[in-house]
């Protein structure tokens, strides 16, 4: 026998209760008769037996109910075969909105997100003092607000000025699988960069090693140390003009400030770098953009690829 749920929605918002929620996938009448397009209201009082249409009714008004993952409000939204209809009769299912972090793909397990640029991606003892804002703690406290036991792990790192994808665990499983197995696991990892100059040859490969100073400026070395690490990175000029080349570089290895390091070698630093070489600043911050991950689900091993567009700007400059 199904529960009936008589909480008021929307009541009770400060004092946390599991959330219950339902979830229903639109079936394939194809095989019967001609029938009007499905709408919401009317499929949600199909399913919903146990609901009043006024309870339904304000479910819906109170973003209680989500399809295909955003939430509908509207009662003639059209539902086709395949769709998921969930349904929390607990409260509202939360919107991520930031000014400066998007949410591109969440599941149970993961989260990829798009950081903006000037933001950390976690902070160090000095910037968790002062509470500054950082792609971990935004996230931190957008999954707490679902349940306060949850929990989110950063699984690799972008540089304050770089912006673009990317990747967290929302559970201690997947963190560790992403962790120990980073190398197989992630498939590719491309960033679009506008540097100073036209590249020449216009697509190669830079392969050093990386080594850090005690101002933790990295630098390469043409053969291996014990302190110094192998990387490899492929790069390919797509556009160039006013002074300025579009690169796309893909990692083979992922060093701290590897992509900065290598253009810097090939005597075309990246706009905006003054830290390895830049000579200006036409976008007035670092013109490095994380754009495609692409990786092993690493509970359901899927293919998960992702890709953002180039920056406006970065083409403007051009």
């Amino acid at each position: 026998m199904k529960q009936k749920f008589t909480n008021r929605p929307g009541a009770d918002q400060h004092r946390y209760r599991p959330d219950v929620v339902w979830t229903f996938t639109v079936p394939d009448n194809s095989g019967t008769e001609p029938q009007e397009p499905l709408q919401l209201l009317s499929y949600l009082i199909s399913v919903l037996t146990d609901q009043k249409r006024t309870s339904v009714k304000e479910m819906l008004k109170h973003n209680q109910v989500l399809v295909n993952g955003q939430i509908a409000t509207q009662h003639n939204t059209a539902l086709n075969p395949g769709d998921v209809v969930k349904v929390n009769f607990t409260r509202e299912f939360r919107v991520f909105r930031h000014r400066r972090m998007q949410i591109v793909y969440e599941d149970d397990d993961i989260i990829v997100a798009h950081k903006g640029y000037g933001l950390l991606s976690m902070g160090t003892g000095r910037e968790q003092h002062t509470q500054e804002e950082t792609a971990y703690s935004i996230l931190r406290e957008y999954v707490k607000w679902q349940n306060p036991r949850n929990k989110i792990f950063i699984v690799h790192r972008l540089d304050r000025d770089t912006s673009g994808l990317m990747l967290f665990a929302k559970t201690v499983e997947a963190k560790e699988s992403l962790q120990h197995n980073w190398n197989n696991m992630v498939l590719q990892r491309k960033y679009v960069a506008l540097v100073e100059g036209t590249p020449d040859p216009a697509e190669g490969t830079v392969r050093s090693y990386l080594k850090e100073n005690s101002k933790h400026e990295v630098y390469s070395v043409k053969e291996p140390a014990d302190d110094a690490q192998l990387a490899v990175t492929r790069y390919r000029t797509l556009r160039s003009g006013g002074g300025y080349s579009l690169m796309e570089v893909e990692l083979d290895t992922g060093r701290k400030n590897q992509i900065r390091v290598h253009m810097k070698d090939l005597g075309h630093p990246i706009a905006g770098d003054r830290r390895y070489g830049a000579s200006r600043s036409p976008l007035h911050r670092l013109a490095l953009h994380a754009q495609t991950l692409r990786f092993v689900h690493p509970v359901t091993r899927k293919d998960m690829n992702f890709s953002t567009p180039v920056p406006p700007r970065f083409l403007s400059a051009l």
